[in-house]
């Protein structure tokens, strides 16, 4: 559910988008923003924070996922502000408006980690994808080209997850 941010003020452009495709496009934007600010810092916790048997190759594994969702993080911001709209970025924000739980504290090794990044991961690539389908209905098919680009990178990232969780 896309929290509303609707009394937005839009700033003029020439992009020759209408003004309501633009202002609906902008809520996917900044509510996507809010979620893909919420699952890099989760990301972060689990990089912080794994321990066991595969702990270095999985604390980096979940550094590159963290630089990887820093560029989604800005791309779905300035192409909110490129559209007219005001990008909603702040800690308090993103926890105001993601769909994804809070990341467990009680993990016991790396696999937990694995888990509950992956049952992070499946709710957002899921997001990206109703935001492809939602900003093309719209009209807007370069945002819904933004969010494909994302999208299949979010499930090579979820596939490499299940992969450390296979045959074991």
């Amino acid at each position: 559910m896309v929290a509303t941010h609707s009394k937005q003020r839009l700033y003029p452009t020439r992009i020759d988008l209408p003004e309501t495709t633009r202002a609906g496009v902008i809520e996917i934007l900044n509510h996507s923003l809010a979620t893909t600010l919420d699952l890099k810092t989760q990301v972060k916790q689990a990089h912080w924070n794994v321990k066991g048997i595969n702990f270095y190759q999985l604390h980096e594994l979940f550094d590159e996922m963290a630089t990887e969702l820093e560029e989604y993080i800005d791309l779905i911001a300035e192409r909110a502000t490129v559209l007219g709209g005001t990008a909603m970025g702040t800690a308090r924000m993103a926890i105001a408006d993601t769909i994804i739980p809070e990341f467990p504290l009680d993990l016991a090794n790396d696999k937990d980690y694995v888990v509950a990044l992956a049952d992070r991961y499946a709710p957002y690539a899921k997001m990206v994808r109703e935001a492809i389908d939602q900003t093309g209905a719209l009209g807007d098919a370069d945002t819904a080209d933004l969010y494909t680009e994302i999208s299949r990178a979010i499930d090579k990232r979820l596939w490499f997850l299940e992969a450390h969780l296979q045959g074991s």
